[in-house]
């Protein structure tokens, strides 16, 4: 982990979120899918605590961020121009793991859940494996996909792919996977624990959850597993599906 000045390469609004690349090679040297970065927004005065970003892609200057606005941190970096300078710390936290074994990677992504989801694609098919992503959202305001992998959509109003929520197609496709890996809302993730389909696979979720520190001292983001608590910063924000006691967790 380093504290590191980012200069901003490009801040633009994609498919109606924000996507935002910056230029520090140290950080995008050291990152792996499913990471995330702290940011200072504004002054002290107005935002004390750094907010956290998933890393959505990685190339040889630096990496980028995807994000809706949803608070004055997120407004804020919004309105940041190009050639302007972040406050970073990075690279936080345990990220995805890919096991040596497994070819077909099945990847789940809800909403803005695809931005980690995307980087670890980049990775997957850098190693030649097999990658399909079940992409769902609210309506047709969703991420271009380029190929090769193959992109499954569902939308809840119909406007893209199949009428309903990703989990409704989920289970057609288990049986392909050697892994599943998941990034979105919360009744997203209690809906997939409960199903059967996934007892004897191996799920990896990544969890999005207020943060104050980021680095595992204040002990904002803890919360209830099978193995005892653990802080999402620290020991995530990657678990294993099976882990975590979601009843514990409130939507």
């Amino acid at each position: 982990m380093r504290q590191a000045k980012a200069k901003i390469i490009s801040n633009e609004i994609t498919a109606g979120v924000h996507l935002i690349w910056l230029d520090c090679p140290k950080i995008a040297s050291e990152a792996k899918p499913g990471q995330f970065v702290m940011i200072k927004c504004g002054d002290g005065e107005k935002f004390q605590l750094r907010r956290p970003f998933s890393i959505h892609q990685v190339d040889k200057k630096g990496f980028a961020l995807l994000f809706n606005i949803v608070g004055r941190g997120t407004q804020w970096l919004a309105q940041c121009q190009t050639e302007e300078s972040l406050d970073i710390l990075g690279t936080l936290g345990n990220g995805f793991s890919i096991a040596p074994s497994s070819k077909n990677l099945l990847l789940v992504a809800g909403g803005i859940g695809v931005a980690p989801l995307y980087y670890l694609v980049q990775e997957a098919l850098k190693e030649k494996r097999s990658v399909t992503l079940l992409y769902g959202t609210a309506d047709n305001k969703r991420l271009p996909i380029p190929p090769p992998l193959k992109l499954v959509s569902a939308t809840e109003d119909g406007s893209v792919g199949k009428r309903g929520m990703i989990t409704d197609i989920l289970p057609d496709y288990i049986g392909w996977a050697d892994q599943i890996f998941a990034c979105g809302p919360l009744p997203m993730y209690k809906t997939m624990a409960k199903m059967p389909e996934l007892r004897d696979k191996q799920v990896q979720v990544s969890l999005e959850v207020r943060m104050g520190c980021g680095l595992g001292v204040c002990y904002g983001c803890t919360i209830k597993t099978k193995n005892g608590l653990k802080q999402v910063c620290k020991d995530g924000p990657v678990f294993d599906l099976d882990d975590i006691l979601w009843d514990e967790l409130k939507d």
